[in-house]
């Protein structure tokens, strides 16, 4: 079953996921098929939207907000997410001297594995490995921001946390869509667990190509096409068994309103990845309510052949796409 939202409040944990913390549109704005063809139209809104509450948020504050910085970072204190969960951290400021504050944050492993930062923005800062997080691994986000500067604004203002915070990695999951064959191969722990029939995005609209983290899970939402620009040419307020792949609106979910001989014989979606599922999504033989289940934040979603371009690594949790060279040439340090 799907989690609810738990609170909206500052320094509060969204547990349908961690699109809040990337300072990215809140999920009731942005929850249409997000295409190639409309991520220009839709991208606007991206960066000019206010952010959604913060996934979590430790800001023990003394100062005003005026004169004080933190860092709203994911995944949740305590929680397991899949292997390709980076930990990524947004700014309350604009980060001036991105140095100063990267050398006030470390993220360490065990197993032991190497961990570089990567700047998306001036308030977003990921880590992650070369690799995959390792089934098991145990993370740990070392925050020392108290009294460092270096954001924008006045002299003075100054960093808010010390503290250490604990995740998990737990059972590796990855899943290949490939939208030339029409199928999604899951594979757990090295070995093939399920392979469904989907529909992806149309020649019209294809979905976005490469690697992909689930960042958002909802057991029902409803999506509208013109939240990604697509005017009206769809209102569905109950899609089942939806999972966030991109900020800009590309979800892997149920569709109970397509002909089940869609699947698996024709991609006709506005972009997202489309699994066979019942109205309500109480249907436990579906593929659409199956994958659900076997999911989690952090899991991987592959998409090749699909004839768009790779997502851009900052629309979601896409740093997977860049090279490690890339990756580490983003870091301040």
């Amino acid at each position: 079953m799907g989690v609810s939202h738990l609170s909206d409040g500052p320094g509060t944990w969204s547990r349908r996921g961690v699109l809040a913390a990337l300072g990215a549109v809140p999920a009731a704005v942005l929850t249409g098929c997000g295409s190639r063809a409309a991520a220009a139209e839709a991208a606007p809104d991206a960066t000019t939207a206010p952010a959604a509450p913060a996934a979590s948020a430790a800001q023990f504050a003394t100062r005003t907000a005026a004169d004080t910085f933190a860092g709203r970072f994911t995944p949740e204190a305590g929680s397991t997410s899949g292997v390709g969960m980076p930990v990524s951290v947004t700014f309350t400021h604009a980060v001036t001297d991105r140095a100063a504050v990267e050398r006030a944050i470390t993220v360490t492993a065990d197993p032991q594995v190497e961990v570089v930062g990567h700047w998306f923005s001036d308030t977003r800062l990921d880590f992650r490995p070369e690799e995959y997080w390792a089934a098991g691994t145990e993370i740990t986000l070392a925050l020392r921001l108290k009294g460092v500067e270096g954001v924008e604004g006045a002299a003075g203002v100054h960093g808010t946390q010390s503290e250490d915070v604990t995740f998990r990695i737990g059972r590796e999951q990855i899943s290949t869509v490939d939208l030339a064959a029409e199928t999604m191969t899951v594979r757990r722990d090295g070995r093939t667990l399920a392979t469904y029939p989907v529909s992806g995005g149309s020649a019209e609209h294809t979905t976005w190509s490469g690697i992909m983290v689930i960042s958002e899970r909802f057991t029902k939402t409803r999506m509208q096409s013109s939240t990604v620009g697509l005017g009206d040419a769809y209102d569905i307020d109950d899609v089942p068994h939806a999972q966030r792949l991109t900020t800009s609106g590309t979800f892997i979910h149920g569709n109970y309103w397509a002909s089940p001989s869609v699947f698996g014989s024709g991609n006709t979606t506005h972009g997202c990845i489309g699994l066979r599922d019942a109205k309500g999504g109480d249907d436990t033989s579906q593929p659409g309510y199956a994958f659900y289940e076997s999911s989690m934040l952090g899991d991987v979603v592959v998409v090749e052949n699909s004839g768009a371009d790779t997502v851009d690594p900052a629309n979601g949790l896409g740093g997977w796409n860049l090279s490690w060279a890339d990756w580490c040439a983003g870091s301040a340090l």
